[in-house]
């Protein structure tokens, strides 16, 4: 198959003129004596499954033109000096997908109740097949999402890539920073153990003492006069739900202004000075 075939229809190179319409020999000297051979049936809807996921994105993009979008993203300019260090926000955003995708599987088995909610992780972990593979691809991974995100965070701040114009795009980062630390806030609840239990109390007698607003969100958080049955529900919904949605929307608007906006150069590489600049000295 050529590679070709994987592009859409709509996005092909035109043929150049005298190529013909894209048979792939001459035609015979005489079609009566040589007639070209007629593919059979079989070949036929071979070939139409070969084209049908083409066809089908082609005809998504010609709906939707993403394709605009991704040529911009994965094919977009970068800086000289650009290293391993500019990974960590796809990274993060892998673990984040990943983190979705095991939540996902984890939610079908799971009950948010306090009396039932450490039972079915002992259920996953020790009947469900591959419970226990997933349950710690879950755990592990939002460990290192957290971890992941403030050295992407750090990138940025000692590149200078949180200055103009990419100041939203930092403001954005510090959002996702902070709802990526709720998003694991909540999770460490949800098994419902005593070292679960316990931590999620004091942090939340933590929250309590924040000045204004922290009383008011501790009890938002608490959802009661104590942690118990109203809390574990409240943090479930807000883990699976509200933070999820916020994140995937958030991670949208970054890439966009990512693309917009373009890559930050390292700080150890000097701006080469236009020409024009140069000849002005010069003269």
């Amino acid at each position: 198959m050529k590679l070709d075939s994987l592009i859409p229809a709509p996005l092909r190179k035109p043929a150049k003129p005298g190529e013909g319409n894209g048979a792939k020999g001459p035609a015979p000297a005489d079609l009566k004596t040589s007639p070209p051979e007629r593919p059979s049936d079989a070949k036929k809807l071979a070939d139409r499954a070969v084209e049908a996921p083409v066809d089908v994105l082609a005809w998504v993009d010609q709906r939707t033109a993403a394709s605009g979008f991704l040529t911009g993203m994965l094919f977009r300019k970068v800086p000289k000096g650009t290293n391993w260090f500019y990974t960590l926000g796809s990274a993060t955003m892998i673990a984040f997908i990943a983190q979705a995708i095991t939540g996902v599987f984890l939610a079908m088995f799971y009950t948010p109740s306090t009396t039932q909610a450490y039972a079915s992780i002992a259920h996953i972990n020790n009947d469900v097949f591959l419970g226990q593979l997933v349950h710690g691809m879950h755990k592990w991974g939002s460990s290192l999402m957290v971890i992941l995100i403030f050295l992407h965070m750090g990138r940025t701040f000692f590149f200078g890539a949180y200055k103009y114009p990419r100041e939203l795009n930092w403001v954005i980062g510090v959002v996702l920073l902070i709802l990526t630390m709720t998003m694991a806030f909540t999770g460490y609840l949800l098994p419902f153990d005593q070292r679960s239990f316990w931590a999620t109390v004091v942090a939340n007698n933590i929250t309590a003492t924040g000045p204004f607003v922290g009383p008011y969100l501790a009890d938002f958080l608490r959802a009661g006069p104590e942690v118990g049955a109203t809390t574990i529900s409240r943090f479930y919904a807000i883990h699976m739900l509200l933070v999820p949605g916020l994140i995937i929307a958030l991670i949208a608007a970054h890439l966009y202004l990512v693309v917009k906006l373009g890559t930050t150069a390292p700080p150890w590489l000097k701006t080469a000075r236009p020409k024009s600049l140069r000849k002005t000295e010069v003269g």
